[in-house]
């Protein structure tokens, strides 16, 4: 007898869905197993948490049906939000065990099951960054040349010759930030707060504004200028000292604008967050605003330079060449950076879509109807709001109830709009991690932010930082979790909604969506026991499951891991030391550092945050500095001062 079982990977959010043969057992570390299991084929499903005891629960076949049963662990199990220390299972059922929620699908019963889903990307374009459906054929040669990057890039170590015998144009610099994103303005800005000069560091990337892929996933998403990021008060790219924060200058803002009780608002939510109040975040408008303002002092845009980055190589000097090539209209040209200190941060390689969402787009080449939220999508909005119609959400989170919002503002216009909200399974619990636990509404799990505020500064870090790579897997699967903010106007509209019957939540795996004929679609969902199939209809589906960060999506990553055998963390990413130091990656003296969520499962939680990017730079530049890094100064008190005062009188750092 075969059961399949599906869950999201709390850590990353990855989809996991064997198919396996009965008993199965769930553990931790399955040290120990009951004598009358020793001798049969048990297939063990590892959970990686410390909310998991080491033999935690058994799932067995037990006269007509199958049963799970508690192994007397811990934290027990949870079936359909009940906690049963032995239960029956039928298909469509839902077991938690600690932060995994596992669907049970019995193969026995559906002797055909459908194949396990499986994952899907929508990549950045290499030219626009745009997020595009499907990647234009890449071409091996340019036009007028020979391919590119070059044969000998084919070796670890290239060799400085080689580079000059190609004729094409060579760069040097000290300091390489590779994607010219926030991750690398971030690096840069220290380097320079730190004395390095601008014509020590080139910044090669495909847009000159470093916030420009987050900008345009903000407006997608449906987080426009006046709207806010989930961001502290004080994480702040423009000013590494997080004083005055975002919180300080809209307050002062509103203060001079007359606004005196705005003002106090902002401040109050600061300190009484977020026992007393809810927690600030600032507006995306003044976030860039204040970046551009930063930009313009450090000379980001003298260091920036457009290219599409292919290959990173190791020189025979103890440096690094970068392989680039930059499109316009008419031509393609290529060259050749090389450089000693390389900070690698090129962000997401693409946004993930559920496959059977994406099997649909492919069988029908409609790309309108059903869409990713972090795509441009402004027409759904504005033909519901002329027509009315039906929208179904994918996915539980902030961009989800980011989506909600924007179909309540929708509604105010037209209120034939109705919401179908489809999740895999109900969410009876939040996370636990010692005494805390999160809070969960309308099977939404709340936090402020999404890790908890003590993976930023306080213990939580500490103690990622001194774990093992097997402990800060478990560390992350407990902390980790989908979770959207803790704020108090979604939670009043998904309310409202349920109340007035425009915004219903549905339950189930999906097994295939197709047209309805008449320009929407229909989803197939399997019904509880095989009992029969629901059927939604919805005018559009909006998939909301958020960003692919996995190493094999991007092909720069790939292409280096697989040259020079990068080891990968327990959760599939680039393995860094604490430092943030590709230790494997150096070259003689030369030294690559990385940051953002390719680090994910390293020595920081929160990497794809704000204040994320900063503390990896900050531990970079550290590690460089210590290494007597040309041009770079330790920050110690008296720099950091006057380097402050720069900042605020916005003087360039040097």
């Amino acid at each position: 007898m075969q059961i399949q079982l599906s869950w999201d990977d709390p850590a990353t959010g990855e989809r996991r869905s064997p198919t396996l043969t009965l008993p199965v057992a769930f553990g931790r570390e399955f040290a120990r197993m009951p004598s009358t299991l020793n001798d049969q084929r048990v297939a063990r499903i590892v959970l990686d948490s410390g909310q998991v005891s080491r033999f935690h629960a058994l799932i067995e076949p037990d006269g007509s049906g199958v049963v799970i049963t508690d192994q007397n662990s811990a934290n027990g199990v949870v079936v359909n939000g009940n906690r049963q220390g032995r239960s029956f299972l039928a298909n469509g059922d839902t077991i938690q065990i600690g932060p995994y929620q596992i669907t049970v699908t019995l193969a026995a019963i559906a002797p055909a099951p459908a194949p396990a889903p499986r994952s899907s990307t929508i990549l950045f374009h290499p030219e626009t960054d745009e997020p595009v459906a499907a990647l234009p054929p890449q071409p091996i040669a340019s036009p007028s040349g020979p391919a590119f990057p070059p044969p000998f890039f084919q070796s670890q170590h290239v060799s400085l010759r080689d580079l000059m015998n190609t004729r094409l144009p060579i760069q040097e610099f000290d300091y390489a930030a590779l994607g010219a994103g926030l991750g690398s303005f971030v690096w840069v800005d220290l380097l320079r707060v730190g004395g390095v000069r601008v014509n020590q560091i080139v910044a090669p990337g495909i847009e000159s504004k470093p916030y420009a892929r987050y900008q345009r996933l903000c407006l997608n998403s449906q987080i426009p200028p006046h709207e806010r990021l989930r961001s502290n008060s004080d994480s702040c790219p423009d000013n590494i000292w997080g004083f005055p924060s975002y919180a300080f200058r809209e307050a002062w803002h509103d203060f001079s604008q007359g606004r005196m009780g705005d003002s106090i608002k902002h401040l109050w939510q600061v300190f009484g967050e977020p026992t007393f109040a809810e927690t600030y975040t600032p507006r995306s408008g003044n976030v860039f605003a204040s970046i551009d303002r930063e930009a313009a002092r450090i000379g980001w845009h003298q260091m920036y330079q457009p290219g599409r980055i292919r290959a990173i190589r190791k020189t025979d000097d103890g440096r690094y060449v970068i392989a680039y090539s930059r499109s316009t209209s008419n031509r393609r040209d290529h060259g050749f950076i090389v450089a000693r200190y390389v900070h690698l941060a090129i962000g997401y390689p693409g946004i993930q879509i559920l496959q059977d969402l994406q099997d649909y787009r492919e069988a029908t080449n409609d790309f309108k109807t059903v869409i990713n939220a972090y795509e441009e999508h402004e027409h759904v909005y504005q033909e519901l709001e002329r027509r009315g119609g039906t929208v179904m959400i994918r996915g539980r989170g902030i961009v989800a109830s980011r989506i909600v919002q924007r179909i309540h503002e929708a509604r105010k216009k037209n209120p034939k709009i109705a919401l179908l909200h489809l999740l895999r399974s109900p969410k009876p619990q939040g996370n636990t991690f010692g005494k805390a636990q999160r809070t969960v509404k309308n099977h939404y799990e709340l936090q402020p932010f999404n890790w908890p505020k003590a993976c930023w500064g306080g213990d939580l870090r500490v103690m990622l930082e001194a774990a093992s790579p097997q402990e800060r897997q478990r560390l992350l699967t407990d902390w980790g979790g989908t979770t959207t903010a803790d704020r108090l106007d979604w939670q009043q509209i998904s309310q409202e909604g349920i109340a007035a019957g425009w915004y219903q939540i549905v339950f189930g795996e999906v097994e295939r969506v197709e047209p309805d004929g008449q320009g929407g679609t229909v989803t197939y969902i399997k019904e509880r026991d095989f009992k029969g199939k629901i059927q939604l209809q919805a005018d559009f589906i909006i998939d909301a499951t958020g960003l692919d960060a996995k190493v094999k999506t991007n092909p720069l990553l790939d292409d280096m891991v697989t040259q020079y055998n990068l080891p990968i963390n327990p959760l599939g990413r680039l393995a860094v030391a604490n430092d943030f130091e590709l230790v494997e990656m150096r070259s003689g003296h030369g030294r690559m550092h990385t940051a953002g969520a390719m680090t994910l499962g390293g020595p920081y939680a929160a990497v794809d945050s704000f204040l994320g990017l900063q503390f990896a730079a900050l531990k970079a530049v550290d590690s460089l500095a210590a290494a007597r890094a040309p041009g770079l100064h330790h920050i110690n008190g008296i720099n950091s001062c006057i380097q402050w005062l720069n900042w605020v009188f916005n003087t360039p750092p040097n």
